[in-house]
């Protein structure tokens, strides 16, 4: 079973939460994010290449230096307060008409080591790296990593009274999605919480943050490492998650744009189709796939639907399932030549929350010249993938809306 623990949570002041809080450092580049914040934003702690003129180069020192100072700053400021004493959080997310409720908390590196918490991407070494430095120097969890967990109903008993009480925060991002905040101040109930993720809760699933929770693991070893008296309880073994029931999340589709043909004219690329797939015209505007195997490819100024023929993939394979690897292996591959698609400059990826309107407009720039559009994966996949330690393709997963940075900041003292 998993091991949680409260944490003492420092955060914004109820009144300047807005301000405070912010986008995760990866969904902005440094231009971005030094035209969006604000005088109190954490983008001055997450992202401090944007407090030089012109903007620095984020691996530089200085850039870490600044990062160190600001912290600081804002806590001296009264802008990031830490709590009297350890609790556990709710945090609720509303994307339109659903709202997914997760449990902010500290998971234990030991589950990470020893595989309680599962992962289903590779991580790349510069990136981790990059993180661990942020979390060493700043002796602190600064942003919460995604993660999920099988249903528990006693659990989601709990999140539910927690959530009917009076939010500590509630706001609505540039985005449109909403953010609420619960505190937990029942000892009891957060005894109990941490009671059942030990008792019943078997696994946490990395869904968004692979490289921050490898990063924090890898903190912890070191910190451990250099503490003779190590007895595994010290704060610096846990790092921050937030924590939500599978059953609430939903993934987003993530896809594909190719800058050329591969030498192919549009008609040769749709002859070549034809062997592995039932290529139809799609007419009118409902041109998303409808069903796990099917395509809609975006050519020449019209929308295709691509029906893999049967006997092409193998669905008791928890990978060969997958339409991201039935794409590769028949398409991106077989007939457009990329071989890899973590260092082939000729692809591109889109999120499906920029809809599918942002694939033909890549393609009638002509900057690409095809844009495929795949079915979500779902968490069950996702779960599959994880519990037989098998690892999904480059980019797979889109969870929507992103965790809000700055709610909750774990300190490792």
């Amino acid at each position: 079973m998993v091991r949680v623990k409260p944490f003492a949570a420092i955060r914004p002041p109820k009144g300047i939460v807005t301000e405070v809080a912010a986008p995760p450092y990866d969904v902005l580049n440094s231009a971005e994010a030094k035209a969006m914040a604000g005088e109190k934003s954490l983008l001055h702690i997450t992202k401090p290449e944007i407090d030089f003129d012109p903007i620095a180069d984020e691996h530089s020192q200085p850039v870490y230096d600044k990062a160190v100072e600001n912290f600081k700053l804002w806590k001296e400021r009264g802008w990031l307060v830490r709590e009297d004493r350890e609790k556990y959080y709710v945090y609720a997310q509303t994307m339109g008409t659903r709202t997914q409720f997760g449990l902010v908390l500290c998971a234990h590196t030991d589950d990470y080591a020893e595989g309680r918490i599962k992962k289903h991407e590779l991580t790349r070494k510069d990136k981790e790296d990059d993180r661990m430095i942020h979390v060493r120097i700043q002796n602190a969890n600064i942003e919460p990593v995604f993660f999920a967990y099988k249903d528990n109903a006693e659990l989601a008993g709990i999140i539910a009274a927690a959530s009917a009480g009076e939010p500590e925060y509630r706001f609505v991002d540039e985005n449109g999605f909403g953010h609420t905040f619960w505190v937990i101040e029942d000892d009891a109930v957060n005894a109990r919480i941490t009671e059942i993720f030990t008792t019943q809760v078997d696994a946490f699933y990395v869904a968004d943050g692979h490289h921050r929770t490898a990063a924090a693991a890898r903190v912890g070893a070191e910190k451990r490492a250099a503490n003779p008296n190590h007895t595994g309880e010290e704060e610096y073994n846990w790092f921050m998650a937030v924590c939500f029931p599978e059953s609430q999340l939903k993934i987003i589709d993530y896809n594909r744009v190719v800058k050329d043909l591969n030498g192919l004219t549009r008609e040769g690329l749709l002859k070549a189709l034809e062997a592995d797939f039932e290529v139809k015209e799609i007419p009118g505007q409902d041109i998303a796939p409808k069903r796990l195997h099917q395509f809609s490819m975006y050519l020449g100024g019209k929308w295709y639907s691509l029906d893999t023929r049967p006997g092409r993939y193998d669905d008791g394979d928890p990978i060969g399932v997958l339409d991201v690897t039935v794409l590769s292996n028949l398409v991106l591959d077989k007939i457009l030549g990329i071989k890899d698609l973590r260092t082939d400059k000729r692809i591109d990826f889109v999120g499906g929350i920029r809809g599918l309107g942002e694939l033909s407009r890549r393609v009638d720039s002509g900057e690409m010249a095809v844009a495929f559009a795949l079915y979500p994966v779902s968490m069950q996949q996702l779960i599959d993938i994880a519990d037989t330690g098998n690892i999904m393709p480059p980019k797979t997963t889109w969870f929507e809306p992103k965790l809000r940075s700055g709610l909750a900041i774990h300190s490792l003292d």
